[in-house]
């Protein structure tokens, strides 16, 4: 990593790329490029971004430009560009065309930083991560994908409002792929230690845990016009600090899988040790029998979104 101050660059400055760039400032994790390839947008909201700077104690520089040699030498590159879901659309609908943004963006921001760690936001997110890895050539511990963070914490809001209790004392578990295929494990779910099936009924878990697949579909049919942008930049935020300040946080995150969860090959989200080499570890946890045929389904989605990028290639 980088010596002296930090770098990061954050692609797209649309919602979800703009908010990401203001609380990395905010929160006094590093200096921010923000890059876009419409011309004056990263330019405009990064100077706004430096003039609220005094107002939050900060001296981060935000930079916005529409010229990659300016993101060279970054510690880490989040990637946000790509078509937001509207609504009727599914993730699947966006693959295609976010296929070519992604390899686009982060062929040429890898160029400038190939010791960067790459943080995936863009949807489909674990398509798009296959997309990133095979790209740069980056191996797959720098390479991860922003998902089970955001499904995590959806979860755990749901899960605080149904109890009337701190979202703080909710642990909330995770897997699988981004989308309708995602696996919320209520047996490891806790709530101040307390394992969620003493305190919730199976119904209720269930229509909580469906919730949580559903709930970027939820925002965008409340929004009619684009998509969720705060719980995902905060999301990508907590991977960014991780990495950078070394927390060696346990955090749910798309990563490509040799093996582990008896899936070799495709990128799946699931708990991983994130610190300064970025994935350190994969945990592997004892599933059911329900739960694992739970995860190859979700897994099996994934491996047929790759397959439709390889076709789409050929």
């Amino acid at each position: 990593m980088a010596v002296g101050r930090r770098k990061v660059t954050v692609i797209g400055a649309g919602n979800v790329g703009a908010t990401t760039a203001q609380r990395i400032v905010e929160s006094n994790l590093a200096d921010v490029v923000l890059i876009d390839v419409v011309e004056g947008l990263p330019q405009g909201k990064a100077l706004d971004l430096a003039e609220a700077a005094p107002l939050h104690y900060h001296d981060h520089t935000v930079v916005g430009t529409n010229d990659y040699s300016d993101t060279a030498g970054s510690d880490v590159i989040v990637v946000t560009a790509g078509l937001a879901r509207q609504p009727g659309m599914t993730r699947d609908d966006l693959l295609i065309k976010n296929m070519g943004i992604v390899r686009a963006v982060v062929g040429q921001a890898a160029g400038q930083s190939p010791d960067a760690f790459i943080i995936v936001v863009t949807n489909p997110l674990d398509a798009m991560v296959h997309v990133a890895l095979e790209t740069t050539g980056f191996p797959r511990e720098r390479v991860i994908g922003m998902a089970g963070v955001l499904d995590s914490a959806r979860f755990r809001v749901f899960i605080a409002r149904e109890l009337g209790v701190s979202v703080v004392d909710v642990s909330a578990f995770v897997l699988g792929g981004h989308g309708d295929t995602m696996v919320p494990l209520p047996r490891l779910s806790t709530v101040a230690g307390i394992p969620l099936p003493e305190l919730l009924s199976a119904e209720r878990i269930d229509a909580l845990a469906d919730r949580t697949r559903n709930g970027g579909a939820e925002i965008v049919g409340l929004l009619k016009s684009g998509s969720a942008f705060y719980a995902p930049a905060s999301s990508a935020v907590s991977m960014v600090d991780s990495i950078l300040n070394d927390r060696k946080r346990v955090l749910p995150c798309a990563v490509l899988l040799q093996g582990e969860y008896k899936i070799d090959g495709l990128v799946v989200g699931v708990p991983v040790v994130l610190g300064a080499s970025g994935v350190e570890r994969i945990i592997e946890v004892k599933l059911t029998d329900a739960e694992q045929t739970a995860l190859r389904t979700s897994s099996e989605s994934v491996r047929s979104l790759v397959e439709t990028m390889r076709n789409a290639q050929a």
